[in-house]
């Protein structure tokens, strides 16, 4: 059932943003006088065809559903009868071809703004920018970082929840810069820390580079009480129940929930005996964790269980951040043009090798991703809707020939040296275009393959 699930949410996601390239690409081609003979989602063989009109478009569903395209009436690809050559897309100005191309990823880019602005006007649930226990010897404690601080502006951004934080720290730290903090202790007083993160390797910002930092958000003293169980968890089967007190693991007394996930993180596939308080009865379980690969490598013990927390508590460590219509469209701008330039940024440090290509995900990560995001809730499944047709503008501009972006670039040149560019390049640029599409395929699938493997 979750595969079906993860299925259906990776088709909704393809479905969307495949729909919505094609479409900002077939609207400016039909303002522009252009006809327009096939809109398909999907390449191979059509499995539904429909045309409204004799000389409308064919709107098609196709077999293979990784893309799409829009085909428009063109010379360079079959005759064109002279009473239509008008409405051809060679036909058109440069400026209108441009137009069309630039079309699909900006449709792309403009469906993250609108997501993101409803997002910050309906409101974005966080938590608050609190931080934990800083360890000794890390960049947060040499800075001098405190537990219980609340972070309130990182370089001159304002934070508000803890994502905020973990975004904008990433994109200082792929700068490897020094970064002004600006937080505040328990007592409302503001406090000014410089952060230096210029020791964080490429391999750190793979994992969880705040922990590396030293930076971990607050956990309350919560008492050793179940709150919630998962279905089918380790927990579950040995018949916990919601409200059990842990009083001891192999016999060492438990205080605290962080003592229960001590515990239960060192036993992975390892029998643990817990005493159990239910009521005004003890009584003993004995339970062997799952073992759960945690960044790929270290294992640790899992049961599926949660702590009781005081509602009261939650409240003081969440926040929902929301804005009026007007600054809410600002903020979904600043946004996606932050996500976009921070995109090509990335891309440029693998290039030069200062970020591991590990980080490109293909189809298998991204199906993951959209199926544990539509898990979590409608608003973390479209916010990542958002990031990933931010990403698909941002490649579809890249000026690699066979994209939109190589597209662009033939028409840029052909406008400073007055004439189109000849067959002979483009099929240069076509063979050039496909070995890096291919590579970067080759590298996508290949860092998928290795996530599942391992974990």
């Amino acid at each position: 059932m979750n595969l079906l699930f993860t299925l259906a949410a990776f088709a909704l996601t393809l479905g969307i943003l495949i729909v919505v390239h094609e479409f900002g690409h077939y609207v400016v081609a039909r303002r522009c006088g252009v006809r327009v003979l096939r809109f398909s989602i999907g390449f191979g063989k059509p499995l539904f065809i429909k045309k409204f009109s004799p000389c409308g478009t064919e709107w098609v569903l196709a077999a293979f559903p990784l893309g799409g395209y829009v085909k428009m009436l063109d010379e360079r690809e079959e005759p064109v009868a002279p009473a239509d050559l008008p409405y051809a897309f060679n036909s058109q100005s440069i400026y209108c071809r441009s137009a069309i191309v630039l079309a699909g990823p900006v449709a792309n880019l403009l469906l993250a703004v609108v997501v993101y602005w409803f997002l910050f006007v309906y409101g974005v649930p966080g938590i608050r920018p609190i931080l934990g226990e800083i360890p000794p010897s890390t960049p947060a404690a040499a800075a001098s970082f405190q537990r219980g601080e609340t972070l309130a502006r990182i370089g001159e951004k304002p934070v508000t929840t803890w994502q905020d934080a973990r975004w904008i720290l990433l994109q200082y730290a792929v700068q490897k810069s020094t970064v002004e903090i600006e937080a505040r202790n328990e007592r409302g007083q503001s406090v000014l820390h410089r952060l230096d993160l210029g020791g964080l390797t490429a391999g750190d910002l793979e994992q969880d580079f705040l922990g590396k930092l030293g930076l971990t958000h607050f956990q309350p003293d919560l008492p050793a009480k179940i709150g919630r169980i998962l279905p089918n968890s380790v927990a579950a089967r040995a018949g916990l129940q919601v409200g059990d007190e842990l009083v001891s693991a192999n016999s060492m007394p438990l205080k605290y929930w962080e003592d229960v996930i001590r515990s239960v993180r060192q036993s992975p596939g390892l029998p643990l005996k817990l005493a159990i308080r239910r009521g005004g009865d003890y009584f003993q379980v004995e339970l062997t964790p799952d073992t759960v690969k945690e960044n790929g490598h270290a294992a640790v013990g899992k049961i599926g269980a949660s702590p009781m927390v005081d509602p009261a508590m939650y409240g003081r460590l969440v926040t929902e951040v929301r804005y009026p219509v007007h600054m809410a469209f600002v903020q979904a701008l600043g946004k996606t043009w932050d996500t976009s330039l921070f995109s090509l940024k990335m891309l440029g440090k693998m290039l030069t090798g200062q970020v591991s290509w590990k980080n490109v995900s293909g189809p298998i990560t991204i199906a993951d991703y959209a199926g544990q995001s539509a898990h979590l809730g409608w608003v973390p499944y479209i916010s990542f809707l958002a990031l990933i047709s931010i990403s698909l503008g941002v490649l579809n501009l890249l000026p690699i020939p066979l994209l939109d972006g190589g597209h662009l670039m033939y028409y840029i040149v052909e406008m400073l040296k007055g004439s189109p560019v000849s067959e002979r390049t483009m099929e240069i640029g076509q063979q050039i275009g496909i070995a890096i599409l291919l590579t970067l395929m080759i590298f996508a699938f290949y860092n998928d393959i290795n996530r599942l493997i391992t974990g």
